[in-house]
């Protein structure tokens, strides 16, 4: 017998990668660059999960387009200066995958990025698909959810995640959500989307998926 391919969706910075330090440097640098006023970390943070054009805007709206090119020139060569899987992430990657499910990252990264960035972490053998966002609509709309479900040919089970637009996305992906509160948002700022999981790390969502029956 035949079963489908049941996929697991994974937001990717500050879900899978502690990646927020070399983030906001880089959100950061592009400001002094320009003899800017640079905002503080936590506003910056604030906005992580954002378009990059849309982070920008809020703060520089005059100089937008330069502070994105600046950002992405310096981001590639500095993306994991201090960036790092989350403890226990590889291996529930690994027993997730033993178990017999699909792994996807969505992310708002575009996704010529994201997929360097997980090739240079070492993650790429642990997942089966990498989507960005490429002109289409971002969380938390679902088309980055839904795209990567498509490339899969699979049924999405959760969207896990760490800020509320992973939450909201999933939801209308008609995905059951899991929100970590090691990331972006904390765990009061997650609560106000009702995820079904809200917790400090990832152990719980292995009590939710037993191994898969074999094809």
């Amino acid at each position: 017998m035949t079963h489908p391919h049941m996929t697991i969706v994974f937001d990717l910075d500050g879900t899978l990668v502690d990646s927020l330090p070399d983030i906001i440097a880089s959100v950061q640098h592009g400001f002094t660059s320009l003899g800017l006023p640079a905002p503080a970390d936590a506003e910056v943070r604030a906005l992580i999960g954002h378009p990059l054009e849309a982070m920008y805007a809020h703060f520089a709206p005059a100089h937008t387009a330069s502070l994105c090119a600046i950002y992405r020139e310096h981001y590639a060569r500095n993306f994991v200066n201090r960036s790092r899987p989350y403890p226990g992430v590889v291996e529930l990657l690994r027993t997730l995958r033993e178990r017999g499910y699909k792994l996807a990252i969505a992310t708002t990264k575009r996704t010529d990025m994201a997929r360097r960035f997980v090739e240079a972490l070492g993650l790429t053998p642990a997942v089966d698909y990498v989507q960005g966002t490429d002109g289409f609509p971002h969380k938390p709309a679902p088309d980055v959810i839904h795209r990567a479900l498509a490339a899969l040919g699979a049924q999405g089970l959760w969207m896990v995640g760490d800020t509320t637009h992973d939450i909201l996305a999933g939801r209308a992906a008609g995905l059951r959500t899991y929100a970590v509160t090691w990331g972006t948002h904390d765990a009061g700022m997650l609560a106000t989307t009702a995820p079904d999981e809200l917790q400090p790390d990832l152990e719980r969502l292995l009590e939710h998926l037993p191994p898969r029956p074999r094809a």
